[in-house]
């Protein structure tokens, strides 16, 4: 007999600085994921809106402010427009590898230079190999790392270009952090947005309707690449919709591109 299902307890961050609106303070909420149904109540969770770091889910909980948004692509009315088509086309040949979720120094070079070369000043900055590792490694869930890989040569692999930390959950692949050799941009254009589109159309063949992006908060570039995955849905007070087109007319078109 499995042990009753307990609701989970909940708590509150003290307020930060945000890091995506100047002159914010962010607050989450969040719970720990423990037990033998720490699968099922992320699942639960991240149907409303929760993320997952480690063993514990969460999601902002900002006093006055209702910024960011969770989005998932719909997967299976997902048609890559011209641009994504050219760059699927152009990446065809990367070798992609779902991993067991256990860190390798090869992994966490990789996301040094991708910290370096994208978010020199962020959060993730100070991060060593012990932090990694319990990133990647610490999960009460059904997670995976996706390695993407340039073409193998002389019977050897090739050198990881990304990797995706990723959660499959019962309706969908929740992408909980990608990184990848943005200092190759001009030899292999569009990374970030191939190991998105490749999740996407994973999700679809094994019959998972979402793929879960993380929260959007609109105006902001760091955020822009998310709507470019249509349809988009977005959770609002009364549970997920579609996401219109005049939501985005504030939003700088050539980051749409």
């Amino acid at each position: 007999m499995t042990a009753p299902f307990r609701f989970p307890r909940f708590f509150v961050t003290s307020p930060s600085p945000c890091p995506y609106l100047p002159g914010k303070q962010e607050r989450k909420v969040f719970t720990e994921l423990v037990g033998v149904h720490a699968t099922e109540l992320n699942d639960a969770l991240g149907r409303i809106g929760f993320r997952r770091s480690q063993g514990v889910a969460y999601r902002p909980s900002c006093a006055g402010c209702t910024a960011c948004v969770s989005v998932r692509v719909v997967t299976p009315e997902f048609r890559p427009n011209a641009t994504q088509r050219k760059l699927l086309k152009r990446h065809a040949d990367i070798e992609v590898t779902p991993c067991r979720p256990w860190a390798t120094d090869e992994q966490f070079q990789l996301l040094r230079r991708y910290l370096v070369s994208r978010h020199p000043g962020g959060g993730m900055a100070m991060m060593d190999e012990d932090d990694f590792a319990a990133m990647v490694e610490h999960s009460p869930v059904n997670s995976l790392v996706m390695e993407y890989r340039a073409p193998a040569k002389y019977g050897r692999r090739g050198r990881l270009l990304g990797a995706c930390l990723t959660d499959r959950q019962a309706d969908g692949l929740s992408m909980i952090y990608s990184f990848f050799a943005a200092d190759e941009e001009d030899e292999r254009p569009g990374l970030g947005n191939f190991i998105i589109m490749d999740h996407i159309l994973r999700a679809r063949e094994a019959g998972l309707p979402y793929v879960y992006l993380g929260y959007w908060v609109k105006g902001s570039r760091r955020m822009a690449y998310k709507v470019r995955y249509r349809p988009l849905e977005v959770l609002g007070p009364t549970g997920w919709r579609p996401l219109g087109d005049r939501e985005l007319e504030t939003q700088d078109l050539r980051e749409l591109a």
